[in-house]
């Protein structure tokens, strides 16, 4: 019979919350028990009384737990700029991690995230789902094998309002925090971070790897009052020679995609997230051969359930590990140097509605569809406040200063 193992919960709030409501929706599955929950605001989990009716012990910090306690896994949703600490502690005090995307602020974090992962010889898994996704893994498996010839070039838009609630939570789009930690918080590097990571994990040659990017130059802009940006465009090159384009924004007035198209000599592979679509990943193959590989929604706990069982000993297909998402936060910080100063949209182009107030420019929206149609960037279309950052190698990339 398998190990029935512990959990603790570091964050339970925000997207903490989803790890919660699938945990007591599960608990009589016998698998796992909830032996602590982290959190020094616990009024922000929506499963508060839950939590306290079955009895679960509340502590402010991930030092506090460990002095009295210690669990098989450590799943960990807090900001960012915690990731690399909780992370490490949590192995050096024995458990198996599933830590929240992205990996951490930096590269530098990232790699002594790794170290410590096979110092100790516990995994750390990095929650990205779609990496977890039978859809997806279907997909980068035919890729590496060849089934959908060589890869072209790949390009993701995702176009996604947030207002200011949203930009209000202590750590939203900052730079650093008020302690001098990197956070690097974006919309890349977050509400659509799994978009870019998705186009470097179906790369890999390993199913649990990702390509490397050796180049990248970013268009860094905001319209919301806030430190980093709500909104990219950037061209970014790979170690195999394969170009990806990435277009994000949170300064729209309308939901769009994810849409993605990645081209391969014999394919091309589309995502639409629209129901007529029925949120299918589909190739067309240039002999006239469809294939659905099935929506990469369905099963996004697949992540939670994969580390439980690898906690338990049964399995060790974590696709998405600390190395995996790597390449990922390389991007980041590439994007970051790539354009240091961030460009304000112009105050004429900005409007706003709505309460909470919604913030967004004017004519951003199709001028992003119409660079992710040209494969281009906005500076490439002569728009007036559109500037192009500095190309920036990333080839043994390991320190953003």
């Amino acid at each position: 019979m398998a190990k029935k193992i512990s959990i603790v919960l570091v964050g339970a709030g925000g997207y903490g919350n989803i790890y919660v409501r699938e945990l007591l929706s599960n608990m009589d599955k016998g698998k796992f028990s909830i032996i602590g929950v982290v959190d020094p605001n616990p009024q922000s989990c929506n499963y508060l009384k839950e939590l306290e009716d079955i009895h679960i012990p509340f502590f402010k910090t991930i030092e506090e737990f460990y002095k009295v306690n210690n669990a098989d896994l450590a799943v960990i949703s807090t900001p960012i700029q915690y990731h690399a600490s909780q992370s490490c502690y949590a192995m050096m005090h024995g458990s198996n991690v599933l830590c929240e995307k992205p990996v951490s602020a930096t590269i530098q974090d990232a790699l002594k995230m790794s170290e410590i992962s096979n110092k100790t010889g516990k995994f750390l898994a990095i929650g990205y789902q779609l990496s977890f996704s039978d859809a997806v893994l279907e997909l980068k498996r035919d890729i590496m094998a060849g089934r959908l010839g060589s890869p072209i070039r790949l390009k993701t838009i995702v176009l996604w309002p947030r207002d200011k609630k949203y930009f209000s939570r202590k750590w939203a789009a900052k730079i650093k925090d008020e302690a001098g930690n990197w956070v690097l918080d974006s919309v890349a590097n977050n509400a659509t971070a799994h978009y870019l990571n998705n186009m470097l994990f179906v790369l890999g040659e390993k199913e649990d790897g990702s390509i490397y990017p050796s180049e990248v130059k970013a268009e860094l802009c905001r319209a919301n009052n806030i430190e980093n940006f709500d909104t990219v465009a950037a061209e970014i090159s790979t170690e195999k020679g394969v170009d990806i384009m990435f277009y994000a924004s949170h300064a729209v007035n309308e939901s769009i995609g994810p849409i993605f198209y990645y081209e391969f000599e014999n394919a091309i592979v589309t995502y639409t997230h629209e129901k007529k679509y029925n949120y299918n990943i589909i190739a067309r193959f240039t002999d006239g051969t469809i294939r659905n590989y099935g929506n990469p929604f369905e099963n996004e706990a697949n992540k939670l359930w994969t580390c439980i069982d690898a906690a338990a000993g049964l399995s060790m297909d974590i696709t998405c590990k600390v190395e995996t998402a790597i390449p990922h936060i390389i991007c980041i910080n590439g994007m970051q140097e790539s354009m240091p100063d961030i460009i304000n949209f112009p105050a004429s182009l900005i409007r706003s509605e709505g309460e909470p107030e919604l913030v967004w420019v004017e004519g951003l929206k199709q001028l992003l569809l119409d660079c992710y149609e040209d494969w281009t960037l906005p500076s490439a279309k002569e728009t007036l406040w559109a500037k192009a950052g500095k190309k920036i190698k990333l080839a043994g990339y390991t320190c953003f200063k």
